[in-house]
């Protein structure tokens, strides 16, 4: 399997891509993620903390910050090398979008705060603006003397067990504006539950919770300005960690079906498996190859090209590694199905990054409603 191909003329990509891999030979992403399910957690701390230490949390966020400084190509290569790892901390919601969040909002005191204990590891801002349907739901927010006080309620929050900031979007005045809200600030309420893969969502609901007047991170367009590019990058790094779930996928399988014997015979010298192997890596390519466009358009410029070509890559990758792992179990035969054989937890977090942030049905209806607008 081929994976990403982007160009890395110095290499630097390919030195990122393997430092994932010795990442992974020191902390095990499928015991990591089963210790972390059988405790009901919604982030492993020392994981986190080691990723920190990797100088992975603030890849994107730019140099002014304290972060990296660094593109998508590099951002990609992680997620994607994340991906065929199985590390499943949130990176792409507490690192991706909250950087991107951060990255929009204005200068400030808050912001250098969050933003350094953010690549540090030591705040985990969890970003809170989605209402039940996925859709932007700002909170009512009250200004009145000093401070600011929220009413409202969000959906689908990563990490909120263990956050101790919330970016919240509100509404004040018909104005939207972005806050961090001390996640033990009075009037907040964590109702978490467990997904498909064992992590926690939670839904977060704001009862008279005042916050500081400069816990106002951004206010007016640039609000949307900078939820935009943060759910079009989050996206795209989405996709780019599917493509390596499928990747890796294809290779555990291929080497099942080489030591697995049925009737006297490897059964990797059935022409059937020989059939559905190829299918499978045929997927991955196209899923591969969709990632690597979405990066190079976008490193052109933001605009309709690049809205267009994240859509077409975390609709086809979901679409691949949702296929891929389930064709994988099947080919695994029953010991697919046990809690104990990995390529099941590889399914579940396939399924669960493709409905983050819209299943690959309602991208492709965003894709050919702005084809048709722009037309």
């Amino acid at each position: 399997m081929t994976g990403l191909i982007l160009d890395d003329e110095d290499g630097g990509l390919a030195l990122l891509h393997d430092s994932v891999a010795g990442f992974a030979a020191r902390h095990p992403g499928p015991a990591a993620f089963r210790k972390r399910r059988a405790a009901g957690a919604d982030l492993d701390r020392d994981t986190w903390a080691k990723m920190a230490e990797a100088g992975w949390l603030g890849l994107m966020l730019p140099e002014e910050l304290g972060g990296a400084g660094l593109g998508l190509p590099e951002q990609a290569v992680l997620s994607e090398a994340l991906g065929r790892a199985l590390v499943t901390e949130p990176l792409a919601q507490l690192s991706v979008f909250a950087g991107m969040l951060l990255a929009g909002a204005n200068a400030g005191t808050e912001r250098a705060r969050l933003a350094e204990g953010l690549i540090a590891g030591s705040v985990i801002a969890a970003p809170a603006w989605q209402g039940r349907k996925g859709a932007p739901a700002p909170v009512e927010a009250r200004v009145s003397g000093d401070g600011i006080t929220l009413s409202g309620r969000v959906e689908f929050v990563s990490a909120a067990q263990s956050a101790t900031d919330f970016l919240v979007l509100a509404r004040s005045g018909g104005e939207d504006i972005l806050l961090s809200v001390p996640a033990d600030a009075a009037g907040v309420t964590v109702d978490a539950h467990p997904t498909l893969d064992g992590t926690m969502l939670a839904a977060v609901s704001f009862d008279g919770t005042r916050v500081a007047a400069d816990r106002q991170l951004a206010g007016g367009n640039s609000v949307g300005t900078a939820l935009d590019r943060a759910i079009a990058v989050t996206r795209l790094m989405l996709a780019a960690e599917m493509a390596g779930i499928a990747t890796r996928a294809i290779e555990e399988t291929a080497a099942y079906t080489i030591e697995r014997v049925q009737f006297g015979k490897r059964i990797a010298s059935f022409q059937v498996v020989q059939h559905r192997l190829v299918d499978m890596w045929a997927d991955a390519e196209f899923a591969n190859a969709a990632v690597v466009h979405a990066v190079e358009t976008c490193a052109e410029g933001q605009g309709l090209p690049a809205d267009l070509a994240v859509l077409a890559a975390k609709a086809r990758a979901g679409d691949a590694a949702v296929s891929i792992t389930r064709r994988a179990i099947h080919l695994h035969g029953a010991m697919g199905f046990t809690d104990d054989c990995d390529i099941g937890l590889f399914m579940k977090r396939a399924v669960a990054l493709n409905a983050t942030l819209g299943q690959p049905e309602e991208l492709r209806l965003q894709f050919v409603a702005r084809e048709r607008v722009a037309a």
